[in-house]
């Protein structure tokens, strides 16, 4: 990279400092499980710094590599498709067991297995989301505090900004991730905390509706949403069943909850593509009967959806709903990042596959068989996907009917 186009060490110091002050909140004794692309360890080695500051006990990071992500692809046996590092998933759920939290770093190239043959993506993710199921229940129940924040990579920077020198695109990347990870402001910890007060707000709202259902409206959308018994509306800082509130996502501008299993009627069309393990999949649109999408299709990355369809049962049924208004910073900035993490913070967008737990009234509480009982669905992905724009409506329906406004042409209508 250039002298003059050079990523600022100072907002990467400060993305590093909310990451463990805002993101995980990070408390004296407590272990790190860390995991990061390569081309993040200018970011890496900041929020160890920071989070051993912290009084971290011991951090723990896992590194992937790209090249050696693709030389499996390229050279590996057949047999090898089907196999996943079980023993390094069973030693991640027993770090989350005693406690420790969890960062992951995203930032790979989100076309990286383009090239490669779907199906051996689809049997390698297969292998990886079983094998990876018993450590992330306890993200997805969330029993510790954990997070997202992101760094940029050269070709995902080229995939954004295709226009600019790739040196020019990554220093382009990164203020856009400073930007929407709130950063760049001068003071990055208040300004989060007064984002989190408005999402609570918004939250808080919701739960005092007790909605039964949402209706979404729009260009080739017309979908009712059955949410599940007891849900829960949640946005920004969140309180972990370890007792600390975190951020799980860096950025974050959604509220959301989880939808019923059984309940979600109509069809709908993505407004953004998805970028999934390295397949680009453009204009989705499904339909569902009784909860379970009954029919799919895309303009492209057709077959690798429904491969993720087929993976297991809960791959077709709903296990989040989230609310963006069309005006969200992330939607603002007119960038499409290709990276779920922040494109899903542009509009509002639905998740296939697992719910939370956490967003049922006293899910700490519950069982996995009662969280069934009321709703939630359960499967080995979780995989969110855009339906919002500003031109789409939302209603709320009451369990006798009565409608409310939620959104107007993809705003609040509070």
């Amino acid at each position: 990279m250039s002298e003059k186009a050079m990523i600022d060490p100072a907002m990467v110091d400060r993305l590093a400092e909310v990451a463990v002050k805002v993101g995980l909140r990070l408390e004296a004794g407590q272990d790190l499980v860390l995991t990061a692309p390569t081309t993040a360890l200018p970011l890496v080695r900041r929020i160890v710094a920071h989070a051993y500051a912290a009084g971290a006990n011991v951090i723990t990071p896992i590194l992937s590599d790209e090249a050696i992500t693709l030389a499996r692809f390229e050279n590996g046996h057949d047999a090898t498709f089907d196999k996943a590092a079980d023993w390094l998933y069973r030693g991640m759920r027993e770090a989350f067991d005693n406690n420790a939290a969890r960062l992951a770093i995203s930032g790979d190239n989100p076309m990286m297995l383009s090239a490669q043959d779907p199906a051996k993506v689809a049997r390698v993710n297969r292998a990886t989301s079983a094998a990876y199921k018993p450590a992330l229940e306890k993200i997805s129940g969330f029993d510790i505090n954990w997070s997202i924040v992101s760094y940029p990579n050269p070709a995902w920077a080229k995939l954004v900004f295709p226009d600019l020198p790739e040196d020019e695109a990554i220093v382009a990347l990164a203020k856009a991730i400073f930007a929407a990870s709130r950063v760049d402001q001068p003071d990055p910890v208040a300004a989060w905390n007064a984002h989190n007060a408005n999402l609570a707000q918004k939250s808080g709202w919701l739960n005092g509706q007790r909605f039964a259902s949402l209706h979404f409206t729009g260009p080739g959308t017309d979908l009712m949403v059955g949410l599940a018994d007891g849900h829960e509306w949640h946005g920004g800082a969140s309180l972990a069943k370890n007792g600390i509130t975190c951020n799980p996502n860096i950025p974050t501008e959604e509220v959301f909850t989880t939808p019923h299993a059984l309940r979600v009627e109509g069809y709908v069309s993505a407004t953004k593509p998805l970028s999934h393990n390295g397949t680009l999949i453009r204009d989705i649109r499904v339909r569902f009967e009784g909860g379970r999408i009954v029919e799919a299709h895309a303009a492209t990355g057709e077959e690798v959806l429904q491969k993720v369809l087929d993976i297991d049962e809960g791959a077709r049924r709903l296990g989040e709903v989230a609310l963006v208004p069309h005006s969200s910073p992330i939607s603002a900035s007119g960038v499409l990042f290709y990276n779920t993490l922040f494109d899903e913070n542009a509009a509002c967008h639905i998740a296939l596959g697992q719910c939370y737990s956490d967003c049922f009234v006293d899910g700490a509480k519950l069982t996995p068989e009662q969280i069934k009982a009321q709703g939630g669905n359960s499967s080995l992905i979780h995989i969110d996907w855009m339906i919002g724009s500003g031109e789409v409506d939302i209603d709320g329906v009451a369990a006798d009917g009565t409608r409310t406004a939620v959104f107007r042409r993809g705003e609040w209508a509070l």
